[in-house]
């Protein structure tokens, strides 16, 4: 295929985890510095960037449907598939029709140079690498799409769960220094941000490589001048410590909101899953944080399906959740990972009884998510306006993840401003006239 740079437009489709986003709008920053003009993925493009994840098989679908839908927008596109999927099955990926250029873990930020490079894409380009070989921190900020950014402080995973491609797919822990994390930080408030939410694979295991602690990032991050909200992502439940609630407590720009991931309420199934937490001390953290926070927003992730999840364990699960003060499930039906020993093990769970369960836990869900919106109701809080919507009003987020709309003006976008949560609609969004 022959590229000449002509009205040159890219586009981007980042499927999976808030540090996919914000790896994605860092190599779109590289586009559009260079002349670029960034528009949508349904729209007519000269090169699509698929960014993949593979945590489910059906992250590895999205991508296939992706570069087809794409393929009959523009046949001549240049089409780039990057991310986890690629770093997994470069060969798999490279044998999809229309895929031209495959960039696995050490290379997806490479890929400007690739395209300007190769003025011809006869056979796709590959390159993959041994995942021992990745061992450079590479930063990355969301920019432009709201008035929140996400900003990558950690990658990788030394946790070998039993279920998970992740350290496969993007290798061992590593970050930047504490230093050159809060000038990152600088450069977003520079940019107009008030909101950052810190991302990353494991964020809890952040300073790894440079011998620091997530601790003491956040108290370094909590003097920014600028910012004024932090959001902290998936952290593992025994990288929370008492200390670091404590601290978001007591902090004018840590948020009341965590997301924390359980996977099962079942000790034997997180023995399998060799997680490095058990039941007990999950329900700890969720006491910690209710005690100094009674307000907070809590996420929680749990597998269903797991082998050897048998109807007994799994009611252990749903139990257990059920008995905690948590505001909202993030529920994943379990699929097979190549590669991973969770593929070898016995006590396969058929795919009715994932559904039926998937389906109880997320109606678990919807009832713990209205009763935490009911429980805020007539209470003042803070929101962060970001978007308008189709309907003439502009949304926003509490401090504690509560969505809240308004009647649409333009003084109010990307503005803090006091509310009283006295309205409660049907489709849980707090109706507030500032």
């Amino acid at each position: 295929m022959n590229f000449q740079l002509f009205n040159k437009k890219v586009a981007f489709h980042t499927l999976g985890c808030k540090l996919n986003f914000s790896e994605s709008s860092t190599i779109a920053r590289d586009f559009t510095e260079k002349g670029y003009k960034r528009v949508g993925f349904s729209e007519h493009a000269d090169v699509y960037v698929i960014n993949t994840c593979s945590v489910t098989d059906l992250a590895d679908k999205k991508c296939r449907l992706a570069v087809k839908k794409v393929i009959k927008q523009n046949p001549e596109a240049i089409v780039a598939v990057i991310g986890c999927y690629a770093q997994l099955k470069p060969q798999e990926i490279s044998n999809i029709e229309g895929v031209d250029i495959v960039l696995g873990a050490n290379e997806k930020f490479k890929l400007f140079q690739y395209i300007e490079n190769s003025k011809t894409f006869q056979e796709p380009i590959v390159h993959g690498c041994e995942i021992d070989s990745v061992i450079k921190f590479d930063p990355s900020y969301s920019s432009g799409d709201r008035t929140r950014s996400f900003m990558k402080v950690q990658d990788g995973c030394n946790y070998p769960c039993t279920y998970c491609t992740i350290p496969m797919a993007r290798g061992a822990s590593r970050n930047d220094s504490i230093e050159n994390t809060l000038k990152q930080a600088s450069v977003i408030a520079a940019n107009g941000f008030k909101e950052i939410v810190l991302t990353g694979v494991n964020i809890g295991d952040y300073g790894r490589s440079t011998n620091e602690k997530f601790f003491d990032l956040i108290k370094e991050l909590d003097r920014i001048d600028g910012i004024e909200r932090f959001r902290i992502s998936s952290i593992e439940p025994n990288l929370l410590t008492d200390e670091m609630i404590e601290f978001v407590a007591s902090s004018a720009k840590f948020l009341p909101h965590f997301h924390i991931p359980l996977q099962s309420g079942s000790n034997e199934i997180l023995a399998l899953m060799k997680r490095r937490y058990n039941r007990e001390l999950f329900a700890k953290r969720i006491r910690k944080i209710k005690d100094v926070l009674p307000f907070a927003f809590i996420g929680v992730d749990v597998i269903v399906g797991f082998p050897g999840e048998t109807d007994e364990k799994f009611n252990e699960t749903y139990q257990f959740i059920q008995d905690m003060d948590i505001s909202f499930l993030h529920v994943f039906s379990f699929s097979v990972r190549p590669g991973t020993p969770a593929e070898k093990m016995n006590g396969r769970i058929n795919q009715p009884s994932i559904n039926s369960r998937s389906k109880r836990l997320h109606q678990l869900s919807d009832a713990k998510h209205l009763e935490f919106y009911r429980a805020n109701i007539n209470r003042e809080e803070t929101v962060l306006f970001e978007t308008k919507n189709e309907n003439g009003m502009i949304t926003g987020f509490t401090r504690n993840y509560l969505k809240v709309k308004s009647p649409y003006s333009k003084k109010l976008f990307n503005q803090l401003v006091n509310v009283n949560l006295s309205h409660l609609n049907e489709s849980l969004f707090y109706e507030v006239f500032p």
